[in-house]
């Protein structure tokens, strides 16, 4: 099942290639402060739709590309290096999208992962 979503404007519109299993919470304090819940892809099951007035903010190690809405402030997905193995690997990015801007998705039906970002995973 395909999903949609967007900021609050729809200047940023994006869709994934299927409903994600699970859902994160990092605690770190940029996700703190935003609220978000990441689900995470490969980069080639995300369409970017519209990423009109974009804007990118990159903290601390510059590692992580963090995207946001310009014009309504959503935080609506992040670039990410795959961090499965507990090390950033760039040769394989990721996109997290904020599944909080999924159209018509149930959150609650799904399982919420905690990460601890705030001390370094």
């Amino acid at each position: 099942m395909k999903v949609q979503g967007s900021c609050h404007c729809k200047a940023t519109r994006f869709e994934a290639a299927f409903a994600p299993e699970s859902v994160t919470h990092c605690n770190c304090s940029f996700c703190a402060k935003s609220g978000a819940l990441w689900a995470y892809y490969d980069v080639a099951d995300v369409a970017l739709v519209s990423r009109e007035d974009e804007r990118t903010y990159r903290w601390k190690t510059k590692t992580v590309a963090h995207n946001f809405c310009g014009v309504c402030g959503c935080r609506t997905f992040s670039e990410t290096p795959d961090f499965s193995t507990g090390e950033p690997n760039f040769e394989k990015l990721r996109i997290s999208l904020n599944a909080r801007l999924f159209d018509g998705f149930d959150l609650d039906a799904v399982r919420v992962i905690e990460i601890d970002g705030k001390n370094g995973w």
